[in-house]
């Protein structure tokens, strides 16, 4: 028994000693690494995404690698790595969302989103009889119409965002791959 403890005291103190492991940061698995970093503030606080964010909707962020876990980009253990983000344009949901209800008769919040065509529309026919004023006052606060150069609304808390997801082919040929309506 006694010699047991010996070569576990043996065992934990060459663990205690090995060097750190010199690796390709960018081929990590997940639970390998953590990104974004903590100790860099990496959310804009007008936008409430990730900064640079550029309209790919990828963002370059800074990540630190497990402990023991060197990195050959910076020779330590901080490298930087793509994120998605929602890419925005300074178009507030709570904008959108007040002209859509006091002025949507009017076609302002159109107007506001960058579609003239509808904003006209809605302009010429009192809001589409009030019909399309309520319409679009549902459809905004689903974030379904967003501003017309496909940016994302800045919504100002860290609150719920809607992603919508959408299936096509792909998606369905990735799913029967993966076995996903097996129980």
């Amino acid at each position: 028994m006694l010699w047991y403890v010996a070569l576990l005291l043996l065992l934990l103190s060459y663990v205690s000693q090995t060097e750190p492991v010199t690796v390709d940061c960018n081929e990590l698995l997940m639970g390998q690494f953590m990104c974004p970093d903590p100790a860099k503030n990496h959310i804009d606080p007008k936008t409430q995404q990730l900064r640079g964010c550029t309209k790919q909707n990828r963002a370059r962020v800074w990540c630190i690698a497990a402990p023991e876990i060197n990195c050959t980009e910076t020779g330590n253990s901080t490298f930087t790595r793509e994120m998605p983000c929602k890419w925005t344009n300074g178009y507030h949901l709570d904008t959108t969302l007040l002209l859509s209800v006091f002025l949507g008769m009017f076609g302002v919040d159109r107007f506001y989103l960058g579609y003239p065509g509808i904003g006209l529309l809605k302009l010429c026919t009192l809001g589409g009889m009030f019909l399309g004023q309520l319409i679009d006052i549902i459809l905004i606060a689903l974030q379904v119409v967003g501003p017309a150069d496909g940016s994302a609304y800045v919504i100002p808390y860290y609150g719920a965002g809607i992603s919508i997801v959408r299936s096509d082919n792909t998606t369905y040929r990735y799913c029967n791959q993966l076995s996903c309506m097996q129980p």
